[in-house]
């Protein structure tokens, strides 16, 4: 069990920060007291003490984006929890991944780190083109026309991507192999799919 020192916390409440257990990106800051942490802990699902409500708040009661409990870490000084998530849809009540990315940012350098775009990345801002209909997306304009459309780019691009495998130059291999990441990264979000649930198919072939 988890010792916590409440006596350090201000009213009774302890900071929380999510984090996504797979990408590890920061999802929010929240509350807990004990009886919050109690049903956290029983439930395995994220609820908070609500300061605005004054009263205790499962993360999705209303919005059903769950936060699904992979871990809960104290601190050193065991008055704040890190608790590891998967979560069940957007964060955020703006309909973005992370709370942090609906807020105010100030920069002073860039690292090589945070310049690099991944796979998760990109598949964030599909979900955000179509999620929010945005017009003159390439993404937005490719599921407007339905699943069959999208399915026969996917497709293309496997043929492309093959025949560049065995006669294209490397880069003309990177180039289609980029292009049909992508458009399977579309086809999953018509089919109402994530990585995520790519990560559990394979995870239960592991464990086989």
């Amino acid at each position: 069990m988890i010792k916590l020192d409440w006596n350090k916390a201000g009213d009774g409440l302890l900071p929380v920060v999510v984090q996504d257990a797979g990408t590890k990106q920061v999802l929010m800051l929240g509350y807990m007291n004990k009886e919050a942490f109690e049903k956290t802990l029983t439930e395995q699902r994220v609820t908070f003490y609500s300061r605005s409500k004054q009263r205790l708040w499962t993360k999705g009661e209303s919005s059903q984006h769950y936060l699904d409990v992979v871990s809960i870490t104290s601190d050193c000084d065991t008055d704040t929890l890190l608790i590891q998530v998967i979560p069940q849809g957007p964060t955020c009540h703006t309909g973005t991944v992370s709370c942090f990315e609906a807020g105010d940012a100030v920069r002073f350098r860039e690292s090589e780190k945070h310049n690099t775009f991944t796979i998760n990345d990109l598949e964030k801002t599909i979900q955000e083109r179509v999620d929010n209909k945005v017009e003159g997306s390439y993404t937005y304009s490719l599921i407007q026309k339905g699943i069959n459309k999208v399915a026969q780019k996917v497709g293309e691009e496997a043929v492309e991507t093959v025949i560049d495998a065995v006669n294209g130059t490397d880069q003309d291999f990177l180039y289609e192999s980029a292009d049909l990441i992508y458009h399977y990264l579309v086809l999953l979000k018509a089919k109402g799919f994530t990585l995520k649930d790519i990560e559990k198919e394979l995870a239960k072939r592991h464990a086989n």
